[in-house]
C-alpha cells in the first residue's frame, strides 16, 4: 500500500511540476508590450496578450489567446482580435523591446559617437533626441509611434541624455565650451 500511495504522489507532483512550467514558459512568452499591424486599419497598434489567461490555460489544455489591452481600445474592444496571429507566428518579433533593441543596434550616440550594444533595461536605458534637439526616454512615446518616431529621431544613450536634460533645464549652471571631443569628456 505505502508503495502505491509513494507512486501516486511522485507521479501527481511530477504532473503538476511539467504543467506549472508549461505554464510559466507560456506566461513567460506571452507576456510583454507588443506592436502588431491592426488588420482592420493596417497600422501599427500596441497591445497586452492576456499572459495570466494564457499560462492558465495552457494548464487545463486550451491554446485561446486573447489580447488585455489595446491602443485602439475602448472604441474598437470588440473586435475579431485577428491580431492574435501576428503574435502567435512571431512572439519575439513584435515585442517592443525587442523592436528597440534592433532599432538601437549598431547605431551610435547622437552627441558622442559611442556605440550601441546590448541594452540593459533595468539599468540606464536609452533615450532619444528630436529635431529641436530635446531628449526624451523612448517609454515616453506611445509604442504605437515607435516606428514613426525612430524615423525622424536620433539615438542617444543615457549619460548624454542625463547631461542633455541638466543642460536644459538649467542652462545657467553649465559652461559650454565649443570643443566637441572636450564635450565627450565631460558626459562620461
Amino acid at each position: 500500500m505505502d508503495f502505491i500511495l509513494i507512486t501516486v504522489i511522485t507521479f501527481a507532483a511530477v504532473f503538476a511540476f511539467v504543467e506549472i512550467g508549461r505554464a510559466l514558459q507560456t506566461y513567460l512568452k506571452f507576456r510583454g508590450k507588443r506592436i502588431v499591424s491592426c488588420p482592420e486599419t493596417h497600422r501599427a497598434a500596441a497591445v497586452q496578450v492576456a499572459a495570466g489567461k494564457a499560462a492558465w490555460e495552457a494548464i487545463v489544455g486550451s491554446d485561446e489567446l486573447r489580447l488585455s489591452a489595446c491602443s485602439r481600445w475602448p472604441e474598437k474592444q470588440d473586435c475579431g482580435q485577428e491580431c492574435l496571429r501576428q503574435i502567435e507566428d512571431a512572439p519575439e518579433a513584435c515585442l517592443v523591446w525587442t523592436i528597440i533593441n534592433h532599432w538601437y543596434q549598431g547605431q551610435e550616440c547622437v552627441y558622442c559617437h559611442k556605440p550601441f550594444t546590448e541594452i540593459h533595461w533595468h539599468d540606464h536605458p536609452p533615450a532619444l533626441r528630436d529635431k529641436s534637439g530635446k531628449t526624451f526616454q523612448w517609454n515616453a512615446v506611445p509604442a504605437e509611434s515607435l516606428q514613426e518616431i525612430f524615423a525622424t529621431h536620433s539615438p542617444v544613450c543615457w549619460n548624454c541624455h542625463i547631461a542633455e536634460t541638466f543642460r536644459q533645464q538649467h542652462p545657467e549652471m553649465v559652461v559650454d565650451r565649443h570643443d566637441d571631443s572636450r564635450r565627450m569628456n565631460l558626459y562620461h
